[in-house]
């Protein structure tokens, strides 16, 4: 008979509690995954938060080029339109996306003129919204997509409806700004103020006064410990654990503490139409600070004219490339999607974008951390056909307006 030996014992005890905590982290983090998706099924970005002047500086958009993007609030898209591409794809896999875009082309197409988009889409509390819709949209609206705004929200009133309010306090992100403000006041602080600054210096002042020290509060620092509390941003936990790689302890506070700086201080309030969505909740009135580049009156006419060079696509951006001709897009957008994404989604994605790909296009994406997140991880034979403009890359993220993002990346194809 083997005698026993307590070693034995010990070791094999160690390992049945390692493969317990192993299973416990993985239950976590699929429930995380779960809840995530459960939360992103829903209406997430009534405003996209990537800034479209720098996605156009770094495109160098021509009248040939054909765009292929990802939709979410609609609002870059449009912005677009103002340097008259030849076509637009815009695809995106959620439904309330897919609405909302295809509700902003045609009130371009169907309003009577720019001021009464500026009602529509950057005016809160307009109880005549809704019958501008159905006098002049609804009757020429595609049937899914006018369903949707008939349809009825969760308290029973007509989707529509929520532009006679304020879209902008909806949504995940529209109520997780709201959630930061109730905390902020819970801290003493009210944020809107701050869009009355009239300098850089007041901006600064407000920042360092009452907002940063929020984030040193050991509630605030518990709460920014939990991957869910950033799932208001649009952060699943990939993403959030690419932000936890800057971060350097068991919070991520210092990190955005960081990014709300540049968003609060970096940037004239009267220039940044998101921080005034931060701050304020809402665009600025009349005259007190900018609209999104969309909304600007400048670009109206181009951006009416143009309205028809859009596709909008109930798809995710492989499947969309795989139907394309080879070399017919010029383009490509792809805002933080590959931080979510496994190796082989990656590889998926850029062999269809290699194919797509005409000679002298030009991907962009951003990212939560600071680095390229397809270094490393693309084949050989794909990335040795790309180009990374490493140093414009890195010069359009210092004057990115939306601030959240760690690094704004592109890359060309080679010749």
């Amino acid at each position: 008979m083997t005698e026993f030996a307590p070693e034995a014992g010990l070791h094999k005890n160690r390992k049945l509690k390692d493969a317990l905590l192993q299973h416990k982290a993985l239950s976590k983090a699929g429930f995380s995954e779960r809840l995530f998706g459960m939360l992103f099924s829903g209406l997430v970005y009534p405003q996209i938060w990537e800034d479209p002047d720098i996605d156009m500086e770094a495109m160098e958009l021509q009248p040939h080029h054909r765009i292929v993007t990802i939709g979410s609030g609609g609002c870059n898209m449009l912005a677009y339109l103002s340097q008259s591409p030849a076509s637009i794809d815009v695809v995106d896999l959620n439904r309330h996306h897919i609405a909302l875009n295809k509700l902003k082309l045609a009130a371009f197409r169907l309003l009577p003129g720019h001021a009464d988009l500026v009602r529509f889409f950057a005016t809160p509390g307009v109880d005549t919204n809704s019958q501008a819709y159905e006098e002049f949209i609804a009757p020429r609206l595609d049937p899914a997509t006018a369903a949707y705004w008939d349809g009825r929200d969760m308290y029973g009133r007509r989707r529509v409806t929520v532009f006679n309010r304020n879209i902008y306090k909806t949504g995940l992100l529209g109520r997780f700004i709201g959630a930061a403000h109730i905390l902020a006041r819970l801290h003493g602080v009210r944020l809107a103020p701050l869009t009355e600054a009239r300098t850089l210096r007041e901006q600064r002042q407000f920042f360092d006064n009452e907002i940063a020290p929020i984030f040193d509060r050991p509630m605030v620092r518990w709460l920014l410990g939990r991957k869910s509390s950033l799932f208001g941003l649009g952060i699943p936990p990939q993403q959030y654990d690419e932000l936890a790689s800057l971060a350097g302890d068991d919070s991520i506070a210092g990190v955005l503490k960081h990014r709300l700086e540049k968003l609060a201080c970096h940037f004239p309030m009267q220039d940044n139409y998101f921080a005034w969505q931060a701050f304020a909740r809402r665009y600025a009135a009349q005259h007190q600070g900018p609209l999104p580049t969309y909304l600007k009156p400048e670009h109206y006419a181009a951006i009416r004219a143009n309205a028809d060079r859009v596709s909008v696509h109930h798809a995710n951006f492989t499947e969309l490339l795989a139907s394309k001709p080879a070399a017919s897009r010029d383009r490509y957008i792809l805002l933080d999607a590959q931080d979510w994404m496994t190796d082989e989604q990656l590889n998926e994605l850029w062999a269809e974008i290699t194919r797509t790909a005409r000679e002298g296009a030009r991907v962009i994406f951003r990212t939560a951390a600071e680095k390229s997140i397809i270094e490393g991880r693309l084949s050989t034979a794909i990335r040795d056909q790309w180009v990374y403009h490493e140093e414009r890359s890195q010069a359009l993220n210092l004057r990115d307006r939306s601030a959240i993002y760690g690094g704004f990346h592109i890359y060309g194809k080679k010749a």
